[in-house]
């Protein structure tokens, strides 16, 4: 199995936590900025992109501040999205959390901030 390592981003996202947390687990959301498609059967999520099937059991959740998505064909990572707000500003934030081969670190972190700037498009952040 090839390691891969735990990397983190922090995206500022002008939004309410509730809003956004629909965006990070509810399927017909996540279909608008995520994946291609996504659908939801027996407590699993199938991500779709470019004809490809990804499943994830989602494995954590705290309403309107975290969601943890582990992949159940590529064990044992994770990926999860966390709403954090600053309790003097305000101000929302999302946090990511996930892993990537070192080769494909920068890709990785690139397709991120392509996904997360579709999402501020979407919820007119």
């Amino acid at each position: 199995m090839v390691e891969k390592v735990k990397f983190q981003l922090e995206y500022e996202i002008k939004s309410s936590p509730k809003i956004l947390f629909s965006f990070l687990h509810e399927p017909n959301a996540l279909a608008q900025w995520f994946a291609d498609d996504v659908t939801y059967k027996d407590g699993i999520y199938e991500f779709s992109w470019d004809d490809e099937q990804h499943a994830a059991k989602l494995i954590s959740l705290k309403e309107n501040k975290l969601v943890k998505y582990k992949w159940l064909d590529d064990e044992p990572y994770h990926f999860e999205m966390e709403i954090v707000q600053d309790e003097l500003t305000n101000d929302v934030a999302l946090a990511i959390t996930d892993f990537a081969q070192v080769e494909n670190l920068n890709d990785r972190k690139l397709i991120w901030n392509n996904q997360i700037e579709y999402l501020q498009s979407v919820i007119g952040a």
